[in-house]
């Protein structure tokens, strides 16, 4: 099977328990590294965000305040009579408009910094959360648990800047307050204690719900992956004709819409609760606050206060009373959006255990032709379990006691059913798996003893299930060497090696034809076409070892003869590795090593092993039956 699909994940996770206060406030612990991320995309934009936003912050105080002043010179100017200068007037309208329009320039400033910073920062993750996939085993993209934290940190990637301006307004806010909180100190320092009471039972209600909205999100990010994967089985090309043709449709959709169902009956659960409890709790701050504003406005009708103060103290009382249910909400949010941050560096802090020694790293042997000695893997009593094998209570092993030597420019096949352990030998080679147990020696010296980028330039490997890249021709092609990616000549000469150039010769666009439905004007390929395409790949590669995995499944007899006998010039003076279940293919091989539950029982040669009347014999006689 050579095209991949979402990975389906495990659904049976323990639930998490919901958030509380101390998880929350402890969220904030990420805020300081969130900060150098975006200082690090572009610092240029993140001042320029900051001082817009902290100037903008003194704007509504500074503007109540003229606005004071305008209505006060009103008054004394009704009560002078009209003969009265208005230049102070006019001079104050002038700074309250020019006020007005600095506001407005900085919103939109500070709109476009969010805007081009935020995209900045998407990519930017983006790029990091690529970069740190392709650090990590290849074991670790095998575990569902793994899978959650890679999905999580994906929603990371984008949308985090939403954390910057939160923070960002916050800071804005907090400023605001100050400046108007000042001017209502000054009249009565009661009110700002008003204040306080009258907007702190809907944070509190608030805050619970969104730790309940985490949890439940949180929780569900294996169900997530499903729908997601559901979506994608359903209404996707590659999977259209099977889900045709064995009726899966009614199945796909009606599992999405329980599940579907499931989620939405808990969430609108949760949307109700917050919307009944926030209403009730902010019409009490509501009346806290109209209370204060009939005390205002008692004074004024006193005479205590002028109309400008009147005008100043219900404007700063009003605005004072948004900007601390916004703060204490955003403060909610904050933690929220720092919560789910937490994700991103979950995810980066997973480190590989596979990876080159720190210092000393050998090189790969250098081939004989450059007057070195030619590559011999010995594996000694190698075992490999997966991690999580002894984790779900299974102990049973991919590979154990394995002894064996591949000398230099011997092919070897691997011979064995399905699960004996052919392609977990061969990613145990390349260094994509660790042993549990034993080693493997190149040259002498153990496996990890080498430069790991080294080793993997110098062994080439197609698998079974190999990727088929929605691009070019010459790309898929390239992806065997993509530093060659602009070397047209070792392309097509791959191609040709691989019977490639027929398939290639008969597209619109040749080799820069875009290969796949997925995108405008692409062409798909039939399994046969797709798998010579592939084994290119490994013509593009000089690598001193060489593994085929199934490298002939989709192919015809003749293509696969012809395939094989340019493979035996490639091959000349290397090492090579094949696993087929074709006895016509295997039997081309040097010698022939048999796997059975991960365990070695037969090696040697065809007629050796022919003449042992053993396993291979008899796997070898039942597919040969087939042909009588």
């Amino acid at each position: 099977m050579a095209k991949s699909t979402p990975r389906l994940p495990s659904t049976n996770a323990p639930a998490e328990p919901p958030l509380n206060w101390r998880d929350r406030f402890s969220a904030l612990k990420n805020l300081p590294q969130f900060f150098k991320l975006v200082w690090e995309t572009s610092p240029g934009l993140f001042l320029g965000n900051a001082f817009g936003r902290l100037l903008r912050a003194a704007i509504p105080a500074a503007s109540l305040y003229v606005g004071k002043l305008i209505i006060d010179e009103v008054v004394r100017l009704i009560d002078a009579g009209a003969g009265a200068n208005q230049n102070y007037l006019w001079t104050l309208v002038a700074v309250e408009f020019g006020l007005a329009i600095l506001s407005t320039a900085l919103g939109r400033l500070v709109s476009l910094l969010d805007s081009l910073l935020g995209d900045l920062f998407a990519n930017r993750t983006s790029i990091r959360l690529m970069e740190h996939a392709a650090s990590l085993d290849l074991e670790q993209f095998e575990d569902a648990t793994f899978y959650d934290k890679l999905e999580r940190a994906r929603r990371q990637t984008t949308g985090r800047t939403v954390l910057l301006s939160q923070v960002f307004g916050q800071v804005q806010e907090i400023i605001s307050v100050g400046f108007l909180a000042a001017g209502l100190v000054v009249y009565n320092p009661w009110l700002i204690g008003l204040l306080l009471l009258a907007v702190l039972p809907a944070f509190v209600a608030d805050n619970y719900f969104n730790q309940r909205s985490y949890s439940l999100s949180r929780n569900w990010t294996p169900e997530r992956r499903e729908l997601d994967y559901l979506r994608y089985v359903g209404a996707a090309d590659d999977t259209a004709k099977e889900v045709k043709i064995f009726g899966l449709s009614d199945f796909l959709i009606e599992r999405f819409r329980s599940m579907s169902w499931t989620y939405y009956v808990k969430n609108r659960a949760l949307a109700i609760s917050r919307t009944a409890w926030g209403t009730l709790l902010t019409a009490l701050g509501t009346a806290g606050y109209y209370g204060a504003y009939v005390w205002i406005i008692g004074r004024a009708v006193s005479g205590t206060i002028s109309l400008g103060d009147l005008t100043f103290l219900a404007g700063a009382f009003r605005q004072v009373r948004g900007s601390l249910e916004s703060i204490l909400l955003q403060f909610s949010g904050l933690t929220q959006e720092a919560l789910y941050l937490q994700d991103l560096f979950d995810y980066f802090a997973i480190q590989p255990t596979i990876d080159s020694p720190k210092t000393n790293a050998l090189p790969f042997p250098r081939s004989t032709r450059e007057g070195g000695m030619p590559p011999r893997f010995v594996f000694e009593n190698v075992g490999f379990q997966y991690a999580n094998a002894s984790a779900s209570g299974s102990e049973r092993w991919a590979i154990r006691n394995l002894s064996f030597a591949l000398e230099p420019g011997e092919k070897l096949a691997l011979v064995g059913e399905n699960g004996a352990g052919k392609t977990t030998l061969v990613k145990l080679l390349a260094r994509l798996y660790e042993p549990t147990e034993g080693r493997i020696l190149l040259n002498g010296h153990d496996l990890r003893d080498y430069d790991l980028a080294d080793l993997r330039r110098n062994v080439g490997v197609i698998f079974q299930d190999y990727v088929r890249f929605k691009m070019s021709a010459g790309v898929n092609i390239a992806v065997g060497d993509i530093d060659e990616r602009t070397n047209q000549p070792r392309i097509e000469t791959s191609a040709q090696r691989s019977l490639a150039d027929s398939v290639i010769a008969k597209l619109p666009g040749g080799y820069e034809q875009q290969l796949g439905k997925s995108f405008n004007k692409g062409v798909e390929l039939s399994g046969g076409e797709w798998q010579k395409v592939a084994l290119a790949r490994a013509y593009m590669r000089d690598a001193q070892l060489i593994i085929l995995d199934e490298p002939t499944a989709a192919l015809d007899a003749r293509a696969e003869y012809e395939v094989f006998q340019r493979f035996a010039a490639l091959t000349e003076g290397k090492s090579s590795v094949i696993i087929s279940h074709r006895f016509s293919t295997v039997r081309m091989a040097d010698r022939i090593l048999v796997l059975e539950n991960g365990r070695l029982i037969e090696l040697g040669s065809h007629e050796e092993l022919l003449g042992q009347g053993g396993r291979y014999a008899e796997l070898f006689q039942l597919q040969a039956r087939g042909y009588q």
